[in-house]
C-alpha cells in the first residue's frame, strides 16, 4: 500500500490491507519548513496521488508565500486564524479553495491547522 504516515511505518507494517491506521499525533514530531515559523506533521500520505492530510502550526506572523492549490484544498482551523487577501477563516472554522486558486497566507496571531490535499500545493 502506497499511502502512510510518515515515523508510523514500522507499527502500521504489520497491520492486514484493510486495517485501520490509528495515529499518535502527539508522538509525531514537527517537521520544519523551508518557511520560517511554519511546522508540519503528515497525518496521511500517497506519494503515487499526492492526496495528503496534514497538522500544519504557524507561529504568529508566519507567512505562508504564494502558490496555487492544483486541486482542490480544505482548512479546518483548530486554533489562531489564517488570513488572505479574500478574508480570514478563524478558530472552530473552515475554508476550501477550487482548484487552480492561487493565494498568499498568513497567520497575524499564530494558527494550527487541519489540511487536506488532492495535490501538493505549486509555490512560486
Amino acid at each position: 500500500m502506497a499511502i502512510r504516515t510518515p515515523g508510523m511505518e514500522a507499527q502500521h507494517a504489520t497491520l492486514p490491507p484493510l486495517a485501520s491506521r490509528y495515529v499518535d499525533v502527539e508522538a509525531l514530531p514537527w517537521q520544519p519548513t523551508r518557511w520560517p515559523g511554519i511546522e508540519l506533521k503528515v497525518l496521511m500520505e500517497d506519494p503515487d496521488s499526492g492526496l495528503q492530510t496534514t497538522l500544519t502550526r504557524m507561529a504568529p506572523g508566519a507567512v505562508l508565500p504564494d502558490h496555487m492549490h492544483v486541486q482542490l484544498e480544505q482548512s479546518w482551523v483548530l486554533e489562531g486564524s489564517l488570513v488572505d487577501r479574500q478574508g480570514e477563516v478563524t478558530k472552530g472554522n473552515y475554508v476550501w479553495r477550487p482548484g487552480g486558486s492561487r493565494h498568499s497566507a498568513s497567520a497575524p496571531n499564530g494558527a494550527l491547522i487541519l489540511g487536506f490535499f488532492l495535490k501538493p500545493n505549486q509555490f512560486f
